[in-house]
């Protein structure tokens, strides 16, 4: 059970409308004698001190305290109880249906989820219309812009909206590495007699989708055999009247290796830009990353994180993860100072080593028992693979530098590559439990825990 208090800002707004709502000697003897002792989703867990307390609450309140939750508006939509000393629940609210995803599509990406300023309100917008409506006015969405603002993750969050609100429809999440791969490889590794079927198969799987979500386009420049395929692919697609999403780092008219006739094509549906945050936005998203991480870090503090963190929204939750790193490592309260000294010198006071690049490509190396030159060299080995994803995944998430500085570290890498590794981890991390374990072992070995 987590420790007591830790989720006071959170249940403090919902007992102020507790207050607005309930008659004064309920709110007194019951209301106030609640202790937040968890968060499990979009639930607050609350501890009573006695059965008779649970069940009167649960009887008298229940409706009450959902409606406080809901207004309150701090990211929680019901709660749970729990009676003191016990690990059940005693009060556990109707369960909504569960909704999986495909094991590519990260659950926490949904609108919901997303942090809304002036810098994307339009492009969040028309994401939200095309999954309320799929092949709409909107037909193709095409999203680009920088790395790190969240183009991801709204395309992502059509694709989860799609499939649950209509599950049955063919939605189709697919990077362009991936699809570039499929593709050359049915057409050039492929011998014998079903090397046909196999080309006509994989042509059938992408021809018959209701949505066709495509991530990071440009890697289908300077690739012809690629761009005709999939050239063909989005004429028959919208000629069905189905929906095609397409993101990418730059405009159309701006990939200058790919062909004119899809550069009109990715330009006659819907063109949005995300832009970078400004700095209310970027306060807004670091509050909403450190209630995910179960968090309360102190406004002062989210302010100086959100200044001068650049542009990549990446950048700035590795900020704020490395600041959440310090106070676990040292026991201390979140604080400006603390922030400082986390960011300046990514060092315990015990003398631990710094975390670097080196010391997290020695860690991962060492824990799989390979050298630098294996993680930083070309092969395409699995058993090397993973390792230099980790390593990826892991400086994305302990250390402040540009993408484009930890790909040099790990053989001139492009920044594409470094987000696709890093994003593979995270999705290895939900689907494979010792990928998972093997991972914060790893971090526990660079943080000397």
């Amino acid at each position: 059970m987590a420790e007591k208090g830790n989720f006071d800002f959170l249940y403090n707004p919902i007992k102020a409308k507790m207050q607005e709502l309930v008659s004064l000697i309920n709110y007194k003897t019951y209301i106030e004698n609640l202790v937040p002792v968890d968060i499990d989703g979009r639930f607050i867990v609350l501890e009573t001190p006695s059965e008779s307390f649970a069940k009167y609450i649960t009887g008298t309140l229940a409706d009450k305290m959902r409606e406080a939750i809901i207004k309150a508006d701090v990211g929680l939509t019901d709660f749970r109880l729990k009676v003191e000393g016990s690990d059940r629940f005693a009060y556990n609210a109707p369960a909504e249906d569960v909704y999986t995803p495909p094991a590519n599509i990260n659950p926490n990406f949904t609108f919901d989820s997303f942090v809304v300023g002036k810098n994307n309100e339009f492009v969040h917008a028309a994401a939200y219309a095309v999954a309320c409506d799929p092949a709409g006015e909107l037909n193709p969405l095409f999203i680009y812009g920088g790395t790190g603002l969240g183009k991801t993750h709204l395309i992502q969050a059509i694709a989860n909206k799609v499939l649950k609100d209509r599950p049955e429809l063919k939605v189709i999440y697919v990077t362009c590495e991936q699809f570039v791969n499929e593709i050359i490889d049915t057409m050039f590794t492929s011998r014998g007699p079903d090397a046909r079927d196999r080309s006509n198969r994989l042509r059938h799987y992408y021809r018959n989708a209701d949505l066709l979500i495509i991530d990071d386009i440009q890697f289908i420049e300077n690739k012809k055999a690629v761009q005709e395929e999939f050239f063909h692919t989005f004429n028959e697609l919208v000629s069905k009247g189905k929906q095609i999403v397409i993101s990418s780092d730059h405009s159309p008219s701006e990939l200058t290796a790919l062909e004119d006739r899809l550069k009109t094509r990715f330009s006659g549906g819907g063109l949005f830009d995300v832009l970078p945050p400004g700095l209310e936005t970027k306060i807004a998203i670091l509050k909403r990353k450190a209630f995910e991480k179960k968090c309360h870090v102190p406004d002062d503090v989210l302010e100086f994180l959100a200044k001068d963190s650049g542009d990549d929204v990446r950048t700035l939750e590795g900020r704020l993860t490395k600041v959440i790193f310090a106070s676990k490592l040292h026991e201390e309260p979140i604080s400006v100072a603390l922030a400082k000294s986390a960011l300046n010198e990514a060092v315990s006071e015990g003398g631990k080593e710094e975390i670097t690049p080196q010391s997290i490509i020695a860690a991962v190396t060492n824990f799989y028992r390979l050298n630098k030159n294996d993680v930083a060299g070309k092969s395409k080995k699995k058993e090397i693979v993973i390792p230099r994803q980790i390593c990826c995944y892991l400086m994305c998430e302990l250390l402040t530098l540009p993408l484009i500085s930890i790909g040099k570290e790990l053989g001139g890498r492009d920044h594409t590559t470094i987000l696709y590794s890093r994003d593979k981890v995270e999705e290895m991390c939900r689907v494979n439990d010792k990928i998972a374990k093997d991972v914060d072992d790893i971090k526990n070995i660079i943080l000397k825990k």
